[in-house]
């Protein structure tokens, strides 16, 4: 993985995401389930995905994992696009909601992530998972730790 570490490389929370999407490379999470950071700003972040059978749980349809991984990365990423060279964070607690079950038939879909409230200690994000047609999935919100490295 050729994914610099913000600390080790002084690069700000923003700039080493930034990185990743210049370099065509992702977390090791992205390439396991089949999603793709694809866009960063200061306090959001976009992430894509399709799922496939490889995600399925027992009863035949994407299991809700593969969505809490979309929505936890997405709220992760736009807090960590906040983050000083000198931060780490991690997730608290995160919150799903299911509104609509997906399969493999349901192609690509798009979780986008934002920062509610960025604190010195403690960080409010939130995301919505869609499908290409705009439909709502799930949402989450999640409250994350900000550590100082």
């Amino acid at each position: 993985m050729t994914i610099p570490d913000a600390g080790a490389h002084g690069l700000s929370g923003l700039d080493q995401l930034n990185a990743w999407i210049a370099a065509g490379d992702q977390p090791n999470i992205g390439r396991t389930m089949n999603f793709d950071l694809v866009s960063v700003g200061a306090g959001s972040a976009v992430f894509t995905g399709t799922p496939t059978i490889e995600v399925y749980n027992p009863i035949g349809s994407v299991h809700g994992g593969y969505a809490a991984a979309l929505l936890d990365s997405a709220c992760g990423c736009a807090v960590h696009s906040l983050l000083t060279a000198g931060q780490a964070y991690t997730t608290l607690e995160l919150k799903v909601s299911y509104l609509r079950g997906m399969t493999h038939e349901t192609g690509e879909v798009r979780a986008e992530g934002r920062v509610i409230k960025m604190g010195g200690r403690a960080a409010f994000a939130e995301a919505r998972l869609m499908d290409a047609a705009g439909t709502l999935l799930a949402t989450a919100t999640s409250t994350l730790l900000v550590i100082q490295r």
